[in-house]
């Protein structure tokens, strides 16, 4: 089942598909993102949930990663039941 990171429940694990970008500063979030394991592939799950609900922990090739939920929606992953 395809997802965005957003739509991810606590402990849910998806794999990385793509990184929809419309902007020049999403193409910069993009190559960071990147450059910290998010890639084809690469298992993502998330771990945290901030108390108001923003922003969200997930761990990437052993990386912890906080990513806001506008900058979340836009990573798709692949969900396994």
């Amino acid at each position: 089942m395809i997802k965005t990171l957003d739509q991810l429940e606590h402990g849910e694990k998806g794999k990385f598909i793509a990184y929809e970008v419309s902007s020049d500063q999403e193409i910069e979030l993009k190559r960071h993102l990147m450059g910290m394991g998010f890639v084809r592939g690469s298992i993502i799950e998330l771990a945290k949930v901030a108390p108001l609900g923003d922003p969200h922990e997930y761990k990437v090739k052993g990386y912890s990663v906080c990513l806001r939920k506008n900058e979340a929606k836009n990573i798709k992953v692949d969900v396994e039941n």
